[in-house]
């Protein structure tokens, strides 16, 4: 979030914790599951082959781990798993130990989870020496009850930042980078980069870059669980940055495998140990990962566990339809829209008049206004306007996640809709100094 926005304060009451602030009763840890460790793939490409550019793009080599002794939930032909979460798995990839809290204590090598593994575990850090110092922290602090599972889209971004209007017809210089990022992802990123002390994500690659973002995400203090597309590629998004003031994006989005992911690619084992399920609004714009979303809901409903989802894109919003919107977000329990996505569902010009209509559908409605900071809204009304952070923005792509991830690793520490929405327009405001969707690897 960049600017100074409106005075922060309450209207009518401030908003509290109740409902929406904390983890539910039950949400950390099932009685009958025993809090598992999250499962981590044993034979993983990263243990062979890196990135021709270090961590700087996916790698070239197989991503899908070739004789780890995996086999897909439906069938020999479907999807390998990079880290799968299933019991019921005949032969299970090694388990990760919790995530390190302390400063510089390196990942946990993966060990094997049974006799019975016929793979022998690779270590979960890169294999070369220079990106094994860079992933020696899950966060500048350790905070959270229970763990935050995100469920999303895990994208490759080719960020290009061009300085002058782009020309039709010929050339534009631009500096160009590819990066990983996808909304999901960096959303668990930001999380665990503000200290949450444990993070999942859920998401679907290709194979010929998965390796590349379970290091990164790893890197980043993230448990990834992976599903590798037989078919699809990685998702890629080619982010087209106005190298003004500003720092504008405009999206060019190959979803790719991201939203292939599907019911068959869950388990309610995943919510074991679980205080808060994320889900990214992009996956309500394909029926395969729309059915996931209607499995996941039902999941975390039955165990108590609260729900927040992000819209994720007014594009994709104006083609779904807002009514069909709201029908699918029902039982959510955090809605965090931008600006222009809360307008659009609800149809209003105002984001207060918008965040303060959507709480009549959702109970706790948090809206990004980027330099005008975040609006907080709770049973019909606006009851919290959060000031945004002063910033000088290079690239806004990722604030908005750096927001969300930001907001969740604060709820998940105690803190109400207001201070969580503080922290997020913080993360904002640092986001945009960044180039990309990540926050800086830890170290």
């Amino acid at each position: 979030m960049t600017g100074s926005g409106g005075d922060r304060g309450a209207v009518g009451g401030a908003c509290s914790a109740e409902g929406g602030a904390g983890p539910t009763k039950g949400a950390a840890g099932s009685a009958e599951s025993g809090a598992r460790p999250w499962d981590m793939a044993a034979g993983s490409a990263e243990s062979g082959a890196r990135s021709a550019n270090g961590a700087d793009g996916p790698s070239e080599a197989a991503a899908v781990p070739a004789a780890s002794g995996t086999r897909s939930a439906g069938s020999g032909t479907g999807p390998t798993e990079v880290a799968p979460g299933s019991a019921e798995r005949e032969t299970r990839p090694a388990e990760i130990a919790a995530a390190p809290a302390e400063r510089g204590a390196a990942p946990a090598e993966a060990t094997p989870s049974s006799t019975e593994s016929r793979t022998t575990p690779a270590d979960v850090t890169p294999s070369s020496a220079e990106s094994k110092t860079a992933a020696v922290e899950v966060a500048p602090r350790s905070v959270g009850r229970g763990a935050l599972l995100v469920v999303g889209d895990v994208i490759t971004d080719v960020v290009a930042r061009h300085e002058g209007p782009l020309t039709a017809g010929t050339d534009t210089a631009a500096s160009i980078r590819t990066v990983p990022g996808g909304a999901g992802a960096n959303v668990a990123c930001w999380a665990a980069h503000q200290g949450a002390a444990e993070v999942r994500l859920l998401g679907r690659v290709g194979a010929e870059a998965a390796a590349w973002h379970e290091r990164e995400l790893v890197a980043h203090g993230v448990r990834p669980r992976l599903v590798v597309d037989p078919q699809a590629p990685t998702g890629t998004v080619i982010c087209l940055v106005d190298g003004g003031a500003s720092a504008e994006r405009t999206f060019l989005t190959d979803s790719g495998a991201s939203l292939r992911l599907e019911p068959a690619d869950w388990s309610d084992n995943l919510l074991d140990g679980v205080a808060r399920l994320h889900l990214s609004g992009y996956l309500l714009f394909s029926e395969a990962s729309r059915a996931l979303v209607t499995v996941a809901l039902e999941a975390a409903r039955a165990r108590g566990v609260p729900v927040s989802l992000d819209p994720a894109s007014a594009g994709f919003l104006g083609e779904l339809g807002a009514g069909r919107f709201l029908a699918l977000v029902e039982g959510v329990d955090v809605l965090l829209p931008s600006r222009d996505e809360a307008c659009l569902l609800t149809g209003l010009t105002d984001a207060a008049d918008a965040a303060a209509e959507l709480s009549l559908h959702v109970p706790l409605v948090v809206t990004k206004q980027g330099h005008e900071g975040a609006l907080v809204a709770r049973s019909g009304k606006v009851c919290a306007r959060v000031p945004a952070v002063p910033a000088t923005p290079r690239d806004t792509t990722g604030a908005g996640d750096a927001f969300t991830g930001a907001f969740l690793a604060a709820l998940l520490a105690g803190a109400g809709p207001e201070d969580a929405a503080a922290e997020g327009c913080r993360a904002g405001a640092r986001a945009v100094e960044r180039v990309g969707g990540r926050p800086p690897l830890p170290g």
